[in-house]
This record gives C-alpha cells, structure tokens and sequence, in this order.
C-alpha cells in the first residue's frame, strides 16, 4: 500500500513536468486508432510502473498496457510511466474526434421501451451484474492479439449512435448489431473467461468474455448460451447462437466491448475484416 501511494504522488509530480520530459526522447509508446470509443495498446520497459490520470494500470510483466478512451471523450489522457531502473515520463493522449449517427427503431416491444414499473427492480439488479463482472482485472493478455468478428451478418446498427426507440429518445448504442437468423453460432473473437452468463430481461441471453487487464466483451440477445460463468474460452469457440431475445425487433446480436466500465467499439480493435453478410 504505501509504494502504490507513493507511486501515485511521484506520477502526479511528473504530469505536471511533463513540458520538460517532451524535450527527450521518451521510452514507452502508445498505439491504436486513438479516437473516441477505441482501445489503446501501451508499450514500456519490462517491471515499469504505469500510471493514467494519476491512478495505477495493470501492466504486464514484459511492459505491455492498455485503457480506452470514451465515447465522448475531448479531454486528454495521461499516461505516467515510471522505469525500473529510476526516472520516469509523463504525456497526454488526446483522442480524435467522431461524428456518431442518429437512428430510429420501430417495432421494439413496448414493454422493453417503457418496462412496467413490476420489472424495473429486475432491471436495475441485471445492470448491477453487468456492472460488476465489468470490475474484473485479471492478469489476462487475451486481448493483445486482436479480436475477430464473432458472427457473419448484415451490419444493422453501429456503435454510438443516438437511438429514438419506437419514437422515444434513448440512449446511445454503445455496440455493433449484426442481423443474422436465429441459431446463427456466435463464437469467441479471442482466447478468455466468461465472467458472466445469463438471462436478462433487456438485454436477452448474455454473455461477458474477460480478455484480460479490464478488456471484455458482450454478446447480447442470444437465443442460446453455450458457456456459464467461469468457464475459459479459445477464439474461434462457439460461445452461443443469436436471437431476438430482450429488447430487439428481429434476430441479431449485439457486440460490445469495455474497458472496465469504458464504452468501446469493437470494431475499432478487430485484426480480421467483417464476414460478408448472409
């Protein structure tokens, strides 16, 4: 505990030098699409400590990090690195700007769009669930390989658009929906563990995949789950088979991805392109 505390003071100290620290060459790097919504891969020497904004970050042993960037995120990001061998740098990530969309959705079941107040508290416990299997920080480094589309289909809703359901403004689509007939598999787009497996009234048959340092995914609206908690997974495993269940107008699933409680787009930190729709 006091390293973790003194830890925290020595990267705040060097945020705030960071001007001077420009001025040398830096020894850790960060990568990705860098924009609102997207994963950032980090990349120190081996036993660095690692701070953002001034908290600590589960690195790996080898150096290797990661943090998202939010949707809507304008502020910078600082990333704190302190070296093995003494001395440390400090810069600030701010990511680009996205232009999100506005969609309308008819035809949702009414009672998913306004729940009677009877399931409300059945609501509110499923989203604690989600909500805590998102805590997870597992040493786990599944997700620095990629990830792989989970499902073929057509692309029938993208990630942070506004949604009007059935004429009532809703909250943003934090996921990518791709509309496929019911049983279609949906498999693992990377090696994990499931920290979630259930029934939920709006989100249907879920599942949540821990990829490890924060990162999972969600797989919503199946109408079978083929895995339960604690179960480990390799990519490419059939994980369940999409559906209609839970607030949906047809068949689809509902990809999403998080770091920690961070929304992130899927698509943004894929290593294969989209199969072709069915």
């Amino acid at each position: 505990m006091m390293r973790r505390r003194f830890f925290i003071g020595a990267s705040l100290g060097l945020a705030a030098g960071s001007a001077g620290a420009q001025e040398r060459p830096v020894r850790f790097s960060v990568t990705g699409s860098m924009e609102q919504g997207s994963l950032a891969m980090g990349s120190a020497p081996p036993g660095s400590l690692v701070a953002l904004d001034g908290r600590p970050l589960h690195a790996l042993a080898d150096g290797r990090f990661a943090f998202g960037f939010a949707p809507n995120q304008t502020s910078p990001s600082v990333v704190t690195v302190r070296y093995p061998d003494g001395g440390g740098d400090s810069r600030p990530f701010t990511p680009t700007l996205r232009k999100y969309d506005i969609q309308r959705v008819d035809g949702l079941p009414q009672n998913t769009v306004t729940p009677p107040p009877e399931v409300r508290e059945r609501i509110a416990k499923e989203a604690e669930e989600i909500y805590l299997a998102r805590l997870v920080d597992s040493g786990g480094s599944d997700f620095l390989f990629g990830l792989d589309w989970p499902a073929p289909g057509r692309e029938s809703g993208v990630f942070g658009s506004q949604r009007i359901n059935n004429g009532i403004p809703g909250a943003q689509h934090y996921g990518v929906d791709m509309a496929a007939p019911t049983g279609t598999p949906i498999r693992a787009p990377a090696d994990g563990v499931i920290s979630l497996s259930a029934d939920h009234y709006l989100s249907g048959g879920i599942t949540l995949i821990d990829h490890g340092q924060g990162v999972s995914t969600a797989y919503l609206h199946q109408s079978q789950r083929l895995v339960a908690s604690g179960d480990r997974v390799k990519r490419g495993q059939r994980i369940g088979l999409i559906g209609a269940t839970g607030r949906a107008t047809g068949p689809h699933l509902h990809w999403a991805m998080n770091w920690f409680q961070v929304r992130l787009d899927p698509s943004r930190s894929t290593r294969k392109p989209k199969p072709e729709p069915l």
